[in-house]
């Protein structure tokens, strides 16, 4: 479903993305992990097209999307659930999902509201409040409900559980799990390495913007070095 190929991405002059390969096939939850700065927000933005690679590319569903507009990407079924939640503070709960669902028609948006009213029952309790003044678990399931209402193909999600109580990351990752269980393809940066390997099926490991490690994610839970780099062990 996504290739990414030899991209090489800078901020002025600091290299910040260094040669990265790797794909996610339909069905797939793959990983990214490794500490601050590694280059794994970066990569998830020059994916989605708010920041281009000097070399490589990137192909989606079969076309090549290294130079296409970060709009286009929504409507070929690719969506990019940013760290930090980035709802819209001011306005609602509901008004939120519907920018969300800004490609489908008004028919279209109501039923996938329904559906991400289903999946995310303290959404829809929360449906008419200023989007601003929800906890921040709640910002977090409503970021992930509008990801959701694009009908996406690929989710990515970056740190998901960032700024969580440890009983909201379970959930969370519950989440994520029953998404893919239903059918989404997701790409998932978490600084939590135990949980995305506990989630994942494929994982890579970067070191200062290099792939340095790939296989699959329950693997990686028993293997030493990343014991010891990123799980604490």
């Amino acid at each position: 479903m996504l290739e990414v190929a030899n991209i090489n991405v800078y901020y002025g002059s600091i290299h910040a993305v260094k040669d990265v390969s790797f794909e996610v096939r339909k069905g797939e939850i793959v990983t990214l992990i490794g500490a601050n700065g590694a280059g794994k927000s970066t990569i998830l933005k020059t994916i989605s097209g708010l920041l281009r690679s000097k070399t490589g590319n990137i192909n989606f569903m079969g076309a090549d999307i290294s130079s296409t507009e970060a709009y286009k990407l929504t409507k070929m079924g690719l969506t990019h659930v940013p760290e930090g939640r980035k709802i819209f503070q001011q306005l609602t709960v509901r008004e939120n999902l519907d920018m969300g669902g800004y490609i489908r028609t008004k028919e279209e948006n109501r039923r996938m509201r329904g559906e991400v009213y289903d999946r995310f029952p303290r959404v829809k309790e929360r449906k008419s409040q200023i989007a601003g003044t929800l906890s921040g678990g709640e910002q977090q399931m409503l970021s992930l409900g509008r990801s959701l209402m694009s009908v996406p193909k690929l989710i990515m999600m970056d740190e998901p559980s960032m700024g969580l109580a440890p009983v909201l990351v379970q959930q969370i990752f519950g989440i994520i799990k029953e998404l893919n269980e239903a059918g989404a393809t997701i790409l998932l940066v978490e600084q939590n390495a135990h949980m995305a390997l506990t989630v994942a099926h494929r994982c890579y490991v970067l070191e200062t913007g290099k792939v340095v490690m790939s296989a699959k994610a329950s693997e990686l839970l028993d293997n030493d070095e990343v014991k010891k780099a990123y799980l604490g062990g």
